[in-house]
């Protein structure tokens, strides 16, 4: 009995090691992949660090070759800076020094092959002087050309800002005139609009004028609807073309005024609101200063100014 005993012992000794040397194999197989793997990724970093560092000498080399050639350049340019001064220096000296050698040795015919040889120097000297001043020339040229259109560009200025300042001015007057002090438009502005609905101020571009402004506090009084015309009108206060132009009468302060309107609309006035209008232009505007102006059958709402270029 004990000796069967002993050899289950015996047995379940031998399958436990068994069990416990296939595990370590297997484990150590497992370190030996990790380990190849990491040597295989530090050599891959490796050349990845070589190739790094050849490239950033390559760069080291390009730079420097570029810096060199810069400062080569930069001396050139410094010496052909000088180099119409010292010819006419040139040209004067040997000036004198031929007119000095014709005074000494006129009968010398090497002196004389000199001259001559200088001489052609001389022409050779004039002939680029030549040059340089037809390039002088040119550039006085263009200089002209371009103070005469800063010239027109300053007019062009002038006449606006004449044209603003009429407008302005008649603004101010219809404004004090026209516009009830408790029923009036704030925050009143104009766009002009493309095509695609983007502001602008190029006439070949604008399609339509939009207005829009806030009534705020409107008495109770002058609440309700009521007709509002808007009228577009040019520096001189010529309203702009519309094939089927509004005819209105205006009332405020017991005067009376007859406005020509691009549209009318009917409106529900409120105690407070932002309106907003829009104009869809027939015809493309000129240069210039335009007025936009929003009525009432009581009067002037408000104004603003655009311009046109």
């Amino acid at each position: 009995m004990k000796t069967t005993t002993s050899w289950i012992i015996f047995a379940l000794l031998a399958i436990a090691m068994l069990i416990f040397g296939w595990k370590g194999c297997t484990e150590n197989k497992a370190r030996m992949a990790e380990i190849a793997a990491l040597s295989e990724k530090n050599t891959a970093l490796g050349n990845e660090l070589q190739d790094v560092s050849g490239l950033k000498a390559k760069l080291q080399g390009d730079l420097d070759a570029l810096q060199a050639k810069y400062s080569s350049l930069a001396a050139e340019n410094e010496a052909l800076e000088g180099s119409v001064t010292d010819a006419q220096k040139e040209i004067k000296r040997r000036r004198s020094a031929i007119y000095r050698l014709t005074q000494e040795s006129a009968d010398k015919d090497g002196q004389m092959a000199s001259l001559r040889a200088q001489l052609d120097g001389l022409i050779s000297a004039r002939t680029a002087l030549e040059g340089d001043i037809s390039n002088l020339q040119a550039e006085n040229a263009a200089l002209k050309q371009e103070n005469a259109k800063l010239k027109g560009d300053l007019a062009t200025s002038r006449e606006e800002k004449a044209a603003l300042a009429r407008l302005n001015e008649t603004m101010e007057k219809d404004i004090s005139d026209l516009t009830l002090k408790n029923f009036k438009a704030n925050g009143f502005t104009t766009d002009v609009l493309r095509k695609d609905g983007k502001p602008t101020r190029r006439k070949v571009f604008a399609k339509k004028v939009n207005v829009s402004f806030d009534l705020v506090d409107v008495p109770e009084e002058y609440q309700g609807v009521r007709k509002i015309y808007m009228v577009i009108t040019d520096d001189q206060g010529v309203p702009i073309k519309k094939s089927t132009p509004v005819s209105a009468k205006i009332s405020v302060n017991g005067q009376e005024q007859d406005i020509i309107a691009v549209s009318e609309q009917n409106v529900e006035i409120q105690e407070s609101q932002r309106l907003s209008f829009n104009h869809d232009l027939e015809e493309k505007l000129k240069p210039g200063y335009y007025r936009s102006s929003i009525y009432t059958d009581l009067g002037l709402l408000g104004s603003a100014s655009f311009l046109m270029r």
